[in-house]
């Protein structure tokens, strides 16, 4: 048995913490969990349904969650990450599972995870770093990722934004679409198209800087995640210096794939800690109401309900333990594509079961 931590309803957390052993986590997992638990219960989770109505929250979010350690916990240390004691993927997938506690998906993906940031750290200039990363990481400036469009999304090859050059400079025409983050964003990591053929041979990635000439944004309506400030963004010949090229010009695609493993693993971890929110709420519901002379949780077909979300979100959290266990040990990006995929549908599946089977419990 290791030590009882959270509130203890049945399944309502993984089950290290409720007094079983696991192989993966040291003291630094446990003090980081503790850490981030903190954060997200004083700072986010009683504004979080405020911010959601209002479609939108403070700015200063951002600072407060860096100064915390928490916005700059999974990079590196050379532009301001705070990165905890052997930083492994077992801190970020308490991260992501822990920062999903405030059960507000959009406030989480535009604050706390640059998925815009990544590729300029990994296939950037040094200039690019040096001209963006800390101010990112700190909390000073914003980043997003501008891939989707109107008539492209999974299909990247589709992408149609060009990018064409004239001496030192890109011109980019084009239109991007459901931009997480857009709204509020000083930097879009854009994919382009950089050769007169469409398809993924002829992707790359610009750097472009919100305040360029030829940039409108517009916000939009979304069926959830309202406070994400999720942008349609147009670019109308807006002039990019050659040097905001991220990486090799035409090696786009590549980066954007590299991208998308991490994602996957983010929002697989995050929709899995949604669906086990969802019974935790549901658990402790049924724990107090009471219908036709006893309470929920007596009712056989209440229980059955409770039983068969804890069954799928425990082996999927099991999977996703196992994929990051794999990423620790240094597993190819290509060779985890696959799993990484599948790990992300079945939580989106798991997620969306549980939100359906939690409002049954609570509407009874």
């Amino acid at each position: 048995m290791t030590e009882l931590y959270g509130d203890l309803i049945p399944f309502g957390d993984p089950y290290w913490y409720q007094g079983l052993v696991s192989p993966y986590y040291t003291d630094s997992h446990r003090q980081f969990r503790d850490k981030v638990r903190k954060f997200i219960e004083k700072e986010v989770t009683p504004y979080a349904h405020e911010w959601d109505e209002k479609g939108d929250y403070p700015r200063d979010l951002h600072i407060k969650a860096y100064d915390a350690g928490i916005l700059g916990a999974i990079f590196p240390e050379e532009y301001g990450g705070t990165p905890p004691k052997e930083m492994d993927p077992f801190h970020d997938l308490i991260l992501c599972d822990e920062l999903a506690r405030c059960a507000c998906g959009g406030l989480i993906a535009a604050v706390f995870i640059n998925i815009g940031l990544p590729p300029i750290l990994f296939a950037g200039s040094q200039y690019l770093k040096d001209k963006v990363a800390r101010d990112v990481i700190t909390g000073k400036k914003i980043i997003a990722l501008a891939v989707t469009e109107p008539r492209a999304g999974s299909d990247v090859s589709g992408l149609r934004t060009t990018a064409s050059r004239v001496g030192d400079f890109y011109i980019v025409n084009g239109e991007k679409k459901f931009i997480t983050g857009g709204m509020k964003a000083d930097y879009y990591t854009t994919a382009v198209v950089t050769t007169d053929e469409h398809g993924t041979p002829g992707l790359s990635f610009l750097l472009i800087e919100r305040e360029s000439p030829g940039i409108t944004t517009r916000r939009m309506k979304t069926n959830g995640w309202w406070c994400s400030n999720t942008a349609y963004i147009t670019f109308d010949d807006v002039k990019v210096p050659v040097k905001n090229l991220i990486g090799k010009e035409n090696h786009g695609f590549k980066y954007i794939t590299m991208n998308f493993n991490h994602e996957r693993f983010v929002m697989a971890t995050m929709a899995n800690r949604s669906a086990r929110v969802c019974l935790e709420e549901a658990f402790a519901y049924a724990l107090q109401r009471e219908v036709f002379g006893k309470r929920l949780i007596d009712q056989p077909v209440i229980r059955l309900k409770i039983a068969e979300m804890a069954r799928q979100i425990e082996a999927n959290h099991a999977l996703i333990e196992q994929t990051a266990y794999q990423m620790k040990n240094n597993v190819s990006e290509s060779r985890l594509g696959g799993i990484l995929a599948l790990l992300k549908v079945n939580s989106s599946k798991i997620a969306e079961y549980c939100a359906r089977e939690s409002s049954q419990i609570l509407g009874g």
